[in-house]
């Protein structure tokens, strides 16, 4: 793909401004650390290649030294976690890294395992020792009753919203020192054209992408579709308004506040593969087949990025409050770039400069929600081969990084190696991840450099970890 004019204008312009404002403020901190929250003085921020060093996996909840970076990781599950089949059951974190899979005090998270169930566990982040919840049996996880993708408070460390299995159109929270469900929204009653419930004809009620605004007051999920990752109506609800829905075959927006009428902007019916509300409230991300869409809630106003376009919104990214962080997939696989919500053509990049020989090998996964409202905290991300090979070759490969997302210089954290390969087709392969609110904890996939088993099916197993990042 050729690289943007604008993304290279972008890049220079950043770059002279940068020495500029550095050269002015050399004695400032905000110079030096310009993210505004205390910075990672343990990570690695050079280029240099650092191989892997070999390694037989750890036991479980036993903190050791990650030997190349330094940092600090415990493996959360193993063979007899929750006393699954260690030759039918893998472990993985959930396949976005959009979920909020940590409570906001980082005292909890949940992990995904096969079978469809969500295991929660306890956690001492002085320590990263890892406990068990009370109602779980020792050393077990606690079952979360909901179906996929549930997602944690970003304002209650007690409280995980999601879909009850059996309810998957029901909204609801579960408290987890009551273990009480409390339903808050049944989708059915929220007026949508066609009426979605028992007698639409769909075969999926959901697609385990709910998400939340960063105070809990709006929460969004896409519903009504042939096939999981192929639904088409956006439910939104706010909970002093009420409902308001966006449905992609027709076309046409309603609910109990906003604009009325056809979207602006796409004509085609389309499927929605997933969708994400921002954290502030006012902007939804519809990934679909052909591209991305970019949904003013409270307008008609759709905007569409279709794949190989010259706004480089394509593959997986991660949302903000009001922005986008995503790989350009143009010059090299680091150009990683910032789009506003408003206006996803307008390009802003964060590593530069991209300096030659310009590398493609390596794929992201991105987790941002430990985000701010000005949308300038670190994005964090896992890189990994697509094509399975698990050499090293170049700075950032295999590896769990931090990219500045402020603007004002470019600094990559480096973190460890998550020791993850890729096999296709099995997604659990990939080191998914996701950080923690306060941007203190990455909880990541990996199969350990294919050490910890396989299943009966020929799938390589997989377990969860946590690296400290510092």
């Amino acid at each position: 793909m050729r690289f943007s004019p604008f993304l290279e204008v972008k890049v220079k312009h950043a770059t002279i401004v940068t020495v500029t404002l550095c050269s002015l403020l050399r004695f400032a901190a905000t110079c030096i650390w310009a993210q505004g929250i205390p910075p990672y003085p343990k990570a690695v921020t050079g280029k240099a290649v650092l191989r892997e060093t070999s390694m037989l996996p750890p036991p479980v909840n036993a903190p050791f030294t990650d030997p190349d970076f330094g940092e600090t990781i415990v493996r959360i599950t193993g063979p007899s976690t929750n006393g699954f089949d260690p030759q039918r059951t893998f472990f993985r974190t959930e396949a976005s890294g959009e979920e909020n899979e940590w409570n906001v005090d980082s005292t909890k998270f949940y992990v995904f395992a096969t079978g469809g169930h969500n295991l929660a566990f306890g956690f001492d982040p002085s320590i990263m020792a890892v406990r068990s919840l009370p109602g779980a049996l020792p050393g077990y996880g606690l079952e979360i009753p909901f179906g996929p993708g549930p997602t944690f408070s970003f304002a209650d460390p007690d409280l995980i919203y999601g879909t009850p299995v059996q309810h998957g159109l029901i909204i609801s929270s579960f408290r987890f020192s009551t273990r009480q469900i409390v339903p808050i929204i049944d989708t059915t009653t929220c007026g949508t054209v066609p009426a979605i419930g028992a007698g639409s004809g769909s075969l999926v009620s959901n697609d385990g992408d709910l998400s939340l605004s960063a105070d809990d007051s709006r929460m969004s999920i896409s519903e009504v579709g042939p096939q999981y990752g192929a639904t088409m109506v956006i439910i939104v609800y706010d909970r002093k308004r009420g409902c308001r829905w966006y449905n992609t075959q027709t076309g046409q927006i309603g609910g109990r506040w906003g604009a009325r009428g056809t979207a602006m902007g796409p004509t085609m019916p389309y499927y929605v593969q997933r969708a994400k509300l921002s954290l502030s409230g006012n902007y939804m991300k519809i990934q679909a087949t052909s591209g991305n869409y970019f949904w003013d809630i409270s307008t008609l106003n759709v905007s569409y990025c279709r794949k190989a376009s010259g706004w480089h919104c394509s593959g997986y990214d991660a949302i903000g409050y009001n922005n986008m962080v995503n790989a350009a997939g143009a010059v090299d696989e680091m150009n990683i770039i910032k789009h506003p919500l408003r206006n996803p053509a307008d390009i802003e990049p964060l590593v530069w400069p991209l300096t030659p020989p310009y590398h493609w090998d390596q794929e992201h996964h991105f987790s941002w929600n430990n985000v701010d409202a000005a949308d300038s905290r670190p994005v964090c991300l896992s890189n990994y081969n697509y094509e399975g090979d698990p050499t090293i070759n170049n700075a950032y490969d295999n590896e769990i990084v931090c990219v500045e997302t402020d603007l004002v210089r470019s600094t990559v954290w480096r973190f460890a190696h998550h020791r993850a390969i890729w096999l296709s087709p099995w997604f659990n392969s990939q080191p998914l991840g996701t950080v923690s609110k306060d941007g203190r904890f990455f909880l990541f996939t990996s199969s350990w450099d294919l050490q910890v088993g396989w299943l009966i099916n020929g799938a390589p197993r997989s377990d969860v970890w946590i690296v400290h990042l510092e």
